[in-house]
């Protein structure tokens, strides 16, 4: 799918600026809780799931900060299939960021600026400027965000021991912003290595996994690349979480489940803070192996499985009773009953 303008809305209030990053900063959190609750991912997986989503959460609130009293910039939200912020937005953040010390020079010093918040405050008893907040929050976001806690395009985590009774020895885990569908993509693959440390291999295995799995492909494609280009890597089993879309009012695509919920706010049958999480798991395993070249340079190949796709709906209670009625095929096809997480309260609710 290309992206094109036309496919993302600029948050271009302050209101708006405040709901969205709420209605996203609750929902990661919900999701976070749900998964660990319905025990969807193992203990390991979850805490390396939850580190990810940590840097998203970190990233939109930068964006928040960033963008709060700005006037000459908006921030855009992709509306098809995703609910996220575009990845360019990610972008600008590290790209901000890179340049931190020139950004820092070149604004008011900060007990400068306090002064003159008092001043105005205390003394004249008016309003502070939306330029002068505007350069508050400027301070506090270049002074406050961290380059490394940013959700850049690739995110490679560590080599690990697996967990006792895994397929493999060793866990990697990786994800990626993926930039057609503007969602975010968690990977984890379980291996085995024919070598005696596989620590010495690691930037071999890090650059593989850079060029050959940054972005959302038939899993048997990545799996087979990775395989290839990794000679001493065994894969045994690969997990790729899609998170998203998120379905609510800022959506603008065709999924059923984002129609059903803009028909009832639409409607006024659900509030507008409505919303659903899609959720998708894929899983391809090693069936057996086999050799491949010369007698001197053979390589071990795994023989894969079909692969194995599991969808979830995560949403309110008042939601899943809608999908229900409006989206019944959608919601048989799941690997189990909608899940269940909180509704967002509006502050005058």
């Amino acid at each position: 799918m290309i992206v094109t303008p036309l496919d993302s809305a600029t948050l271009d209030s302050k209101e708006q600026y405040v709901f969205y990053h709420r209605m996203i900063d609750f929902t990661l959190k919900e999701l976070i809780v749900a998964v660990q609750e319905k025990q969807l991912l193992n203990k390991q997986e979850v805490l390396l799931f939850k580190q990810y989503c940590d840097l998203l959460l970190y990233s939109i609130e930068a964006m928040r900060v960033k963008y709060m009293y700005d006037d000459e910039e908006n921030m855009k939200v992709d509306l098809t299939d995703s609910g996220f912020p575009n990845y360019l937005e990610f972008r600008y953040l590290f790209n901000d960021l890179e340049l931190r010390e020139d950004y820092l020079g070149r604004l008011t010093n900060i007990d400068v600026l306090k002064e003159e918040f008092l001043d105005t405050l205390m003394r004249k008893k008016e309003s502070i400027a939306k330029r002068k907040l505007f350069q508050a929050a400027s301070i506090v976001y270049y002074t406050s965000a961290k380059k490394e806690y940013i959700f850049n395009r690739f995110v490679q985590g560590k080599i690990i021991a697996s967990p006792e009774g895994a397929v493999a020895e060793h866990l990697i885990s990786w994800s990626f912003y993926d930039v057609s569908h503007n969602r975010p993509f968690i990977c984890y693959m379980y291996f085995d290595y024919d070598g005696r440390n596989v620590q010495d291999y690691k930037s071999e295995i890090y650059t593989v996994l850079k060029n050959t799995s940054d972005r959302e492909m038939a899993l048997d494609t990545m799996a087979y690349a990775i395989d290839k280009r990794l000679p001493k890597v065994l894969p045994k089993l690969i997990k790729r979480i899609d998170l998203g879309p998120i379905h609510n009012v800022f959506a603008k695509d065709e999924n059923e489940v984002t129609h059903a919920i803009l028909d009832g706010i639409a409607k006024k049958t659900i509030p507008l803070e409505s919303y659903a999480v899609s959720f998708k798991i894929d899983e391809l395993s090693s069936k057996s192996e086999f050799k491949e070249g010369s007698f001197f340079n053979k390589q071990v190949f795994q023989k894969w499985d079909s692969i194995f796709r599991q969808r979830y709906v995560f949403a309110p209670h008042r939601i899943i009773q809608l999908l229900y009625n409006k989206t019944p095929e959608v919601m048989n096809k799941l690997a189990m009953p909608p899940i269940q997480i909180s509704e967002l309260k509006t502050n005058n609710k």
